[in-house]
């Protein structure tokens, strides 16, 4: 039976595998979230199916996402990842991978989680959007503008409002699949 996807999905496996089982899905482990935030930071500037073509690749290496030890990478780790061909080889993305290691580090402490932080700009509970087709979805959002606002001033890098729009997506803080999709009554 075919089922009716949102039309990013295409007909791509590991797309539509991505899109049946984890967009959209409300996430709040923090190792998790870390690892959304992470990517899509990388995808800046280049599609998603090429870092989710690359995910196992930076899960191997970034430690799993393991904030406390990405925090703790030093210039001989950065020249090693530079040199992984696994994932994209940007500096200015790695090294903000380093950094945000450390500022969700410092939020976890002061929050007692990062998703008790990052959850509050939709008040603790996914918004349901009713968007009918891709045009309709927006890049960004007063709530993806207020949280990018947020982690800037809190030194986070590669946190545009798009890049937080798309976090908010893909973590299940919007239920943005389309209303013709199966998912997103599943998700309500």
């Amino acid at each position: 039976m075919n089922k009716s996807r949102c039309a990013w999905a295409g007909s791509d496996a590991l797309y539509q595998s991505y899109h049946d089982t984890e967009w959209g899905v409300p996430l709040h482990d923090d190792q998790r979230l870390f690892e959304f935030l992470i990517l899509e930071g990388a995808q800046a500037g280049l599609s998603w199916i090429t870092i989710l073509r690359k995910r196992e690749n930076y899960r191997a290496g970034f430690d799993g996402f393991d904030a406390a030890r990405i925090a703790g990478y030093g210039a001989n780790k950065i020249e090693s990842l530079l040199q992984n061909e696994g994932i994209v080889r940007n500096r200015l993305k790695v090294e903000a991978a380093v950094i945000n290691a450390q500022r969700f580090l410092e939020v976890q402490d002061e929050f007692d989680s990062f998703a008790a932080f990052i959850w509050q700009f939709l008040e603790g509970k996914p918004k349901q959007n009713s968007w009918r087709s891709l045009a309709d979805i927006p890049a960004s959002t007063p709530e993806s503008d207020a949280m990018s606002k947020e982690l800037k001033q809190r030194g986070f890098k590669f946190v545009g409002s798009t890049i937080c729009y798309a976090f908010m997506q893909a973590t299940g803080m919007v239920n943005d699949h389309t209303t013709n999709c199966f998912r997103h009554k599943e998700l309500q």
